[in-house]
């Protein structure tokens, strides 16, 4: 399952956000969408980026948004069946 991050260039707490994705070993399987090139995006997230975010496959989305810490991000993951 792929998880998007909404981030856009130069958000420091963006950065913060993918490197506890990093740390928790999901790196690979994150997409960054930087907000800044679309306005339906940018509109929703411009001021709440980072946000991670799951499509599920019943089209239901699941989102976490900053603040969250390493524990909080882990709790979100095995929620949405990411281990």
């Amino acid at each position: 399952m792929l998880i998007t991050l909404y981030s856009t260039e130069g958000c420091h707490l963006c950065e913060q956000a993918h490197g506890l994705l990093k740390d928790a070993g999901f790196q690979e399987r994150v997409q960054v969408v930087d907000i800044a090139f679309d306005d339906a995006l940018f509109s929703r997230y411009g001021v709440t980026i980072p946000v991670l975010s799951i499509q599920h496959s019943d089209s239901s989305i699941s989102e976490l948004g900053w603040p969250f810490d390493a524990a909080e991000l882990e709790a979100w993951l095995n929620s949405n069946g990411i281990n």
